[in-house]
C-alpha cells in the first residue's frame, strides 16, 4: 500500500509540474496588472479550450498530492 502511494504521490507531482508549466502567465509585468483588472471583470471566459482542461488537470492534480500525502504520513505513524 505504501509503494502504490508513494508511486501515485511521484505521479501526482510530475503531472503537477507539467501541467504548472505549460499554462500560460496571466499578466505581462506591470501593463498587464493595471490592464488585467477590465479583463477579469468583463470579459475574458477561461471556461472554453485548452487552459481550461490545464486548469482542470492542475487542480486534480493537486487534490490527488495532496491526498497522497497526508495518507502516507497518516500510515507512517
Amino acid at each position: 500500500m505504501r509503494i502504490v502511494l508513494m508511486i501515485l504521490l511521484a505521479l501526482a507531482s510530475l503531472v503537477l509540474i507539467g501541467s504548472i508549466l505549460l499554462q500560460s502567465g496571466n499578466s505581462a509585468g506591470l501593463s498587464g496588472s493595471i490592464g488585467g483588472g477590465a479583463e477579469q471583470l468583463f470579459g475574458k471566459k477561461k471556461s472554453k479550450g485548452y487552459e481550461a482542461i490545464l486548469s482542470r488537470i492542475t487542480t486534480v492534480g493537486a487534490i490527488v498530492f495532496i491526498v497522497a500525502s497526508l495518507v502516507l504520513v497518516a500510515i507512517d505513524r
